[in-house]
């Protein structure tokens, strides 16, 4: 009997909830999550094009990752818009509940909502093994609006990042600060950070097999709380590319490219408010 069917056939009856969706295999939305889990609580956007999944901190950094409805193998919404808060770490233990480390194992998922005030249940099988669990879902706070659009993008890059996540790892992570240039010049894109082992400069330019695309219409140097952009190197872990984007203000974009278990592709983005600009001739000097 195939999963599918088996989660069919519970007892339960939640096929005319709101929100019904299922997933082959549970762990395509569990990596997803995991790639923006740096907070306890999450609010969950749901529409008819899939769900949208944001977490937040201190005010400057915002995590969202994008579902696709497509994704799914099954996928019901029968509202124009829903939005929900829960907790992260409870939804991620309750996707991993059967723990198996075994890739060619997979959890069949059905996941039902309906509506305010209602509980997320998830119906997972594997192996015959069958489970549900209830998780309460919260009011919705308001989530930070960082007013982020194409039209005031100043410079962006697409970088492979296999070679975004070896420069990461060489830079030096005791900084406070990230910072980062680009130019329609030499040096094009340099990552900086300035800890214990002193100041470390990485420098790719702009025809580097690592870059994809490079489109800089000014010189543009800014940097970031370190801290704040740790959580994305979750996401860098599993992308394929990265799209580094900035905004006439100094506002930080990097969407994450990430292939899925089943070949399909999701995305996640960070967004980054500025910690100080620098300007002046010497942030393109050595």
């Amino acid at each position: 009997m195939s999963a599918s069917l088996m989660l069919t056939r519970q007892s339960r009856d939640l096929h005319q909830c709101m929100f019904v969706a299922k997933l082959d295999n549970a762990r395509t939305l569990s990596s997803i999550l995991k790639a923006i889990h740096f907070k306890e609580t999450a609010t969950c956007f749901l529409s008819s094009n899939g769900l949208k999944i944001t977490v937040e901190n201190a005010k400057c950094v915002q995590g969202n990752a994008f579902v696709q409805s497509d994704i799914f193998q099954e996928f019901s919404f029968n509202e124009e818009s829903a939005t929900f808060k829960i907790n992260m770490n409870v939804l991620l233990e309750c996707l991993n509940i059967f723990g198996s480390k075994d890739l060619t194992q997979h959890t069949a998922l059905k996941i039902c909502y309906d509506g305010y005030g209602s509980p997320l249940v998830l119906l997972l099988e594997e192996n015959g093994v069958l489970t549900d669990c209830s998780i309460r879902t919260q009011e919705p706070e308001e989530t930070l609006d960082f007013d982020f659009c194409s039209a005031n993008v100043v410079n962006k890059a697409i970088l492979k990042a296999e070679g975004m996540r070896e420069v990461f790892a060489e830079l030096d992570m005791t900084s406070d600060v990230l910072q980062l240039l680009m130019s329609p010049d030499a040096p094009y894109f340099r990552l900086s950070t300035f800890g214990n082992a002193g100041s470390m400069h990485f420098e790719i330019p702009s025809d580097s097999e690592m870059m994809e695309t490079f489109d800089c219409q000014q010189t543009q140097t800014n940097r970031f709380n370190i801290t704040m952009l740790k959580p994305s190197l979750k996401a860098l872990t599993l992308a394929t590319k990265v799209s580094v984007r900035v905004d006439t203000r100094g506002f930080l974009s990097m969407q994450y490219m990430i292939y899925n278990y089943d070949g399909s592709v999701s995305f996640v983005e960070y967004l980054c408010a500025p910690d100080e600009d620098v300007e002046g001739e010497n942030d393109i000097e050595e």
